[in-house]
């Protein structure tokens, strides 16, 4: 920082430091490519122990100051897996880990719990009730999780949302289930979700160091897709053969398990502050998400998105698997194959690191189209389950470049309640899709209803490419270990 004086120090430990008049200077042509990487060269051999710095430096030189693209090499797994020697990353990996697997058994759980005692419009007025309070308070837990230690935030989340999936499952048991407690159950569980998300964004910066962010969140995203793959074939078996209240169960079990690891992750206490008036933090995390074009843009069209998408899939498509599929196997196996494509998608990111990774990404979102159409014919279960394998490799490619992009490019004391506008406008149509897409397909046909929501998909991605910021967007470059220096995105406009 100007004015602040540093600590005196050995100029031989400094990795970037100018060379003394007294030492030879090798010359080395500043505008050509070749010279600096035999330079590099050169300072690598004389100093095997600073290799990385020296890599890190250079990177770090073009993004500042030619304007070049840094050079991102391929991740490799080792170091991927190298986030986990980090302890409190290790208890937020463990304790999303028993999440996951738990949660994996939600979605065919609760579908056929429901379809058990209703319709599929019932089934989508659940999960409307389920993601409306979401959409209510999420702003609320963004606020909430940049005031209060973000792991506390979490393990009340995790413990409120165990005991609504267990009074779920007694509901289902007990046989007299009635839609509008099934739509309370989950309206509980959507107010928690709403507190869980924000906060989950934002703690990853907090439990694992600058150089490993992007490895934690491929090594965090690969855990949820490996337990999914896991939990969302064996949630079939179990839902088919001895009914949907024992997945909801195991989700409930998972859930308390979870707050056991997060509950021992040990963060310092933030910087103290006075803390603003509630709609003044608010507008401060309105500024921050408004100012960046690329954001917005995103966030808007996923709205529609995912309103047609997961209106679309969530709602039609159990119904169609139990008329033309075979039931709650062949709807568990499709939702298997799209989480293996998943993983699929996480080991992409580990090698592959494009210069505009969120151009990447929102383009890999068209995959998303051809698992609805498939479903409007519909198509053999192994073709759905093709497509959703496709459409799994899209969404993974998409949220790994998504959340590292936000990360890196908003301020962390701001990610908590931008993270909360992420989730509102990704969000607030997807009520309005669970609760119409039934009464539309009725009136018009579930084939018309599904071809409408695929191309709907389609104008959602083409907004996405047409905009300028999100082509411009690249990657910032990690910083040297120890760097005080940021780099940050270009501002829009």
């Amino acid at each position: 920082m100007p004015g602040e004086r540093r600590p005196e120090r050995d100029d031989e430990d400094d990795p970037v430091r100018p060379p003394r008049r007294h030492e030879p200077v090798e010359p080395v042509d500043p505008s050509g490519d070749a010279g600096v990487e035999e330079h590099e060269k050169r300072e690598g051999e004389r100093h095997p122990d600073r290799q990385t710095t020296i890599a890190a430096e250079r990177s770090f030189h073009d993004a500042v100051y030619t304007g070049a693209a840094p050079r991102l090499r391929p991740m490799r797994l080792g170091a991927t897996l190298g986030a986990l020697a980090e302890r409190e990353f290790r208890l937020l990996f463990l304790g999303r880990l028993v999440s996951f697997l738990g949660s994996a058994f939600a979605p065919v759980a609760i579908a056929f719990a429901v379809l058990q005692v209703g319709s599929a419009s019932d089934l989508g007025l659940v999960l409307a009730a389920s993601m409306l309070p979401t959409v209510l308070f999420v702003l609320v837990g963004g606020v909430i999780a940049d005031r209060l230690p973000r792991h506390a935030v979490l393990v009340v989340s995790n413990l409120v949302s165990g005991a609504a999936q267990g009074v779920f499952a007694v509901v289902i048991v007990s046989g007299h289930a009635q839609l509008w407690e099934l739509m309370a159950i989950q309206a509980v569980r959507g107010v928690s979700t709403a507190f869980f998300f924000p906060a989950a964004q934002g703690i990853v910066p907090e439990v694992v160091s600058a150089e490993r962010l992007q490895e934690a969140n491929v090594l965090l995203r690969l855990s949820r897709n490996t337990t999914t793959i896991l939990g969302a074939a064996v949630a079939g078996i179990v839902v088919a053969a001895a009914g949907p209240a024992w997945g909801l169960a195991v989700d409930a079990v998972s859930y308390l398990l979870a707050a056991l690891f997060l509950a021992r992750i040990d963060l310092p206490p933030r910087p103290r502050r006075e803390t603003p008036a509630f709609v003044r933090e608010l507008v401060e995390g309105w500024d921050e998400f408004r100012s960046r074009t690329w954001l917005w843009v995103v966030v808007v069209a996923f709205g529609v998105l995912n309103a047609a998408k997961a209106g679309a899939f969530n709602v039609l498509g159990p119904p169609i698997a139990k008329a033309h599929l075979g039931g709650a196997a062949s709807w568990g196996f499709i939702l298997a194959t799209l989480s293996a494509g998943l993983i699929v998608g996480g080991l992409v990111a580990l090698r592959w690191r494009p210069r505009r990774a969120l151009l990447v990404g929102c383009l890999s979102v068209a995959f998303q189209a051809p698992p609805l159409l498939l479903l409007a014919i519909p198509a053999p279960t192994a073709a759905i389950a093709a497509a959703a394998f496709l459409e799994g490799v899209g969404i993974e490619l998409f949220g790994i470049y998504w959340d590292t992009s936000l990360q890196q490019h908003v301020p962390r004391e701001a990610l908590s309640r931008v993270s909360s506008y992420d989730a509102l406008g990704s969000w607030v149509l997807m009520p309005i899709g669970f609760a119409v897409v039934g009464p539309i397909a009725s009136l018009v046909g579930t084939r018309e209803t599904l071809i409408g929501a695929s191309a709907l998909v389609g104008l959602a991605v083409l907004a996405m490419a047409a905009t300028a910021d999100i082509r411009r967007l690249t990657a910032a470059p990690s910083p040297a270990p120890g760097s005080e220096t940021e780099v940050t995105a270009p501002q829009p406009g």
